[in-house]
């Protein structure tokens, strides 16, 4: 059911936000055995607000936006009262005193927190395999990696234990799941929505956005977190829009099978009216490495106490990428700083010139859990710095950009299409992704349902 098919439903008195919030809350009990994509699930607070949702329903007005409906949040975001646990040991008895600025503004706007989700261990890695919670498990294949750090978002989303969920992103943990998980998934442009109160990896890099099922909903969530207009961007129309089509670097070492839907996709969106321009971007490679020596440092500078205190309760992969940042020189880190002002600008340069870019979320699929090494064309890479290839520059730059799905491998794992804008152009991001999920995408949500009812 879409956001707005809830909505009409409340307000049209089919059901009410109780009864929705139980079914969700005995779905999760049911499911989440089997995909391990909540740590904490919040049942007497859900109860609560959906209580107060459907006492305004039977008033017969509507007074927020997301007025009784269910969500949750990435465990690394500050919930009043409710456990937080970060994804890690340290953290596994806090409880904030205060919600995080993104929890606030959207229990403002009436939705209806169900539980905190399952994620890599301090947003440090890709495959959301935790040490301390167990892995979260891909409905499309459940001895898949979902994706990561916001693994447990994009499995909520995509299995129906909820109708969108917040995560962040540092170098792709909003848009990896997303594609991984078959939904869609916004980073919106850096400090578009404030990341106070959330436990993040690094203030250079740092955005929280949400995941949803579908573009439409992606809209609504979006006016429940920033108070702007974006459902009336949900048009099919877009002719004339320029989209820029990579010629280097998010062409090389990707699977075949993305490739194709890659090209496919492509295909669509002419057909729809857009109009494809090749173009290049030479610093893209440079750049995004210098995504790792950033985090790196600054993650290692708000754990530095923990990591002097508490060194071995972390995960052991997490541990290490912390050790590293220690080692990190500030000529280094000063350099990376001065790649990421460079990278802005060349990026808003190339997007003078046309309205998006377009380019594969993630150059392979979904992979076993337990895989740590992936080679792709000839090229060798651990699994973090391959998944991450083509999301982290727009992370770096702080650039909106959207992941929607645009089909499935023949091992039935889906595939996502990154769609990138100027700042503050998530409208833009919101109108093409609507344009290509009406035209194409019917028969994929189809599918992914039927994986939701079957787990």
């Amino acid at each position: 059911m879409k956001i707005s098919e809830l909505l009409i439903g409340y307000k049209n008195k089919e059901f009410s936000p109780t009864e929705i919030t139980k079914l969700f809350l005995e779905r999760i009990e049911h499911v989440n055995k089997k995909l391990n994509a909540f740590i904490t699930v919040s049942d007497e607070h859900a109860l609560k607000q959906a209580k107060l949702a459907e006492e305004n329903w039977m008033k017969g007005y509507q007074s927020s936006v997301l007025q009784g409906v269910p969500i949750s949040y990435k465990d690394l975001i500050n919930t009043q009262g409710i456990r937080t646990t970060n994804g890690s040991h340290i953290d596994k008895a806090y409880f904030p005193q205060e919600d995080a600025y993104v929890v606030q503004k959207l229990e403002t706007a009436g939705a209806i927190n169900l539980g905190k989700n399952n994620l890599h261990e301090y947003a440090f890695g890709i495959t959301s395999s935790n040490p301390f919670y167990g892995s979260v498990k891909n409905p499309w294949k459940t001895d898949h990696i979902p994706g990561g750090s916001s693994g447990g978002s994009g499995v909520a989303v995509a299995a129906n234990l909820g109708l969108a969920s917040i995560g962040t992103d540092t170098g792709g943990s909003i848009r990896i799941p997303a594609s991984a998980c078959g939904v869609v998934g916004l980073k919106p442009t850096v400090n578009n929505i404030s990341t106070k109160g959330i436990k993040g990896i690094s203030w250079s890099l740092d955005h929280v956005g949400p995941l949803t099922q579908d573009v439409t909903d992606l809209a609504i969530i979006m006016e429940g977190l920033t108070d702007r207009r974006y459902s009336e961007h949900c048009k099919s129309d877009i002719r004339g829009m320029r989209i820029g089509v990579p010629t280097n670097f998010f062409t090389d070492h990707v699977e075949p099978e993305i490739t194709k839907a890659y090209q496919n996709s492509l295909l669509e969106l002419e057909k729809l009216g857009a109009i494809l321009i090749d173009i290049e971007l030479p610093f893209a490679e440079a750049a995004s490495n210098s995504v790792f020596t950033i985090a790196l440092a600054e993650g290692a500078s708000i754990h530095e106490t923990t990591l002097h205190t508490q060194q071995d309760d972390y995960g052991n992969d997490v541990k290490a990428h912390l050790l590293n940042g220690t080692a990190i020189g500030a000529t280094d880190y000063i350099k990376a700083l001065n790649i990421q002002k460079e990278a802005v600008n060349q990026l808003d340069h190339v997007l003078m010139d046309i309205d998006l870019i377009a380019t594969p979320t993630l150059p392979v699929s979904p992979k076993p859990i337990g895989i740590e090494h992936v080679e792709t064309d000839g090229l060798e890479e651990d699994i973090f710095t391959c998944m991450t290839r083509f999301t982290r520059l727009f992370s770096l730059t702080g650039h909106p950009a959207l992941s929607i799905p645009v089909g499935t491998t023949t091992d039935n794992l889906p595939i996502g299409l990154q769609l990138v804008s100027e700042y503050h152009q998530e409208p833009l991001l919101i109108r093409a992704g609507f344009a290509f999920e009406e035209a194409c995408l019917s028969d994929f949500y189809k599918q992914r349902s039927f994986i939701a009812e079957n787990i």
